[in-house]
């Protein structure tokens, strides 16, 4: 080897090292929500007083948040850098916090402390939107195009994680110290995690005329429905799964949600290069089958084992469903509007989880329990449809900077 070579041969950073300190934002990121998830409930009914309606209020503004603010979180981080995106949104997941301990100061007055908690949840979801989208596009922009489906699966799973690892320690702190725990919880964690964000590299914004987010929707909206239907297999597990296990009289419905994010987070330890080798729409392709198996599977079930196995199949297709459309979204618009992009394709996430639960429950309510399965099973198999299309449909680099 010559000199010249070998003076020309640097070692570049590998993936892992490039991800691993974004993937360690967004856990600690999404912890204050995943910690909040199975004690709001509690609060807002025991603690409060309130009853359903008032408890799925508070429970879906900061979903409703986060749709809104996709957009403006996207066009943030194109035009002023990720890494000040991220810094945005931990910023207002800790301002949330300081809103949940005013809300618990005035439990009190439970009208104004569940007003309180409503503007909390709201800001904490546009928080949320913020540190996702930018973190996302803040990784594609540090890593080589090649690692695009690599990149959106391994800081999705950074989340997943979070909400896996947060829920049990969330309860944890409700029954030891209340709702002011979980209110201190979420204003410092991401306070703490703020310096580690002062250290990384921060990726200086592409000086182009960027898309308008109507523009971007047009381009990624078709991926965008495939993600869209194939999330609703994700939906109807962990909504409905338990309830199903409890109807049948089948113990330990809890190993459902194990077994789909066991095979959920092999799946994208293992394969989520995937995309990035063969293409985001036929892994979506494959993979949205076999979730729709996953699901058929359940409403087949006659035995637990049965149940568990679905789960698992509907964990490991779904794992790869999303950053699957999600390669054929980032594709179809040119690198300055990627934030953007990311934006406008998980809002369509964003809205197919509020509309989901809400339309598997109703079937529910009028037929037997698992017949939701198999309403879920064929929703999830047009997101293969959908995938098919894209891959007769190919986009060219031409098209996508166009």
């Amino acid at each position: 080897m010559s000199v010249t070579t070998m003076q020309e041969s640097f070692p570049a950073p590998s993936i892992t090292a490039t991800l691993l300190p974004i993937m360690g934002v967004v856990f600690v990121g999404f912890l204050v929500i995943g910690v909040a998830m199975p004690v709001l409930p509690l609060h807002v009914h025991d603690g409060l007083g309130f009853g359903p309606f008032v408890v799925g209020l508070v429970a879906g503004s900061q979903f409703a948040a986060s749709l809104i603010s996709r957009p403006l979180a996207g066009h943030f981080s194109d035009a002023r850098g990720a890494k000040r995106g991220v810094i945005v949104g931990l910023l207002g997941a800790a301002v949330a916090g300081l809103l949940y301990l005013l809300s618990h100061a005035l439990s009190g007055s439970p009208l104004i402390s569940v007003v309180v908690l409503l503007a909390g949840r709201a800001l904490l979801g546009g928080g949320e939107s913020f540190i996702i989208t930018a973190a996302v596009s803040w990784g594609l922009a540090l890593a080589h195009s090649s690692n695009t489906g690599k990149v959106i699966a391994w800081v999705g799973s950074a989340m997943f994680a979070a909400f896996a690892i947060g829920a049990p320690a969330g309860s944890a702190l409700y029954a030891g110290y209340g709702f002011a725990a979980i209110s201190l919880a979420t204003t410092l964690a991401p306070l703490a995690v703020l310096p580690l964000v002062a250290l990384l590299p921060a990726v200086a914004p592409v000086k182009h005329v960027r898309a308008s987010f109507v523009e971007v929707v047009g381009a990624v909206w078709v991926p965008g429905l495939g993600s869209a239907l194939g999330s609703v297999g994700f939906g109807a597990v962990t909504t409905f799964v338990v309830l199903l296990f409890a109807a049948r009289g089948w113990a330990n419905g809890w190993a459902a949600y194990t077994a789909y994010a066991v095979a959920f987070i092999l799946a994208r330890l293992f394969f989520s290069h995937l995309a990035d080798r063969i293409g985001g729409a036929k892994v979506a392709l494959v993979c949205a089958a076999v979730e729709a198996a996953g699901q058929a599977l359940i409403w087949l079930a006659v035995r637990p084992e049965m149940a568990l196995a679905g789960s698992a199949l509907t964990g490991f297709g779904f794992s790869l469903v999303y950053p699957g459309f999600g390669v054929e979204a980032v594709r179809r618009v040119p690198a300055q509007s990627r934030g953007l992009a990311m934006g406008a394709y998980t809002a369509f996430l964003d809205l197919a989880q509020g509309l989901a639960s809400p339309a598997l429950g109703l079937i529910a309510a009028g037929s037997r329990l698992n017949a939701l399965f198999l309403v879920s099973s064929a929703t999830v198999l047009c997101a293969s449809l959908v995938a098919w299309w894209l891959i007769a449909h190919p986009i060219t680099l031409e098209g996508a900077q166009q």
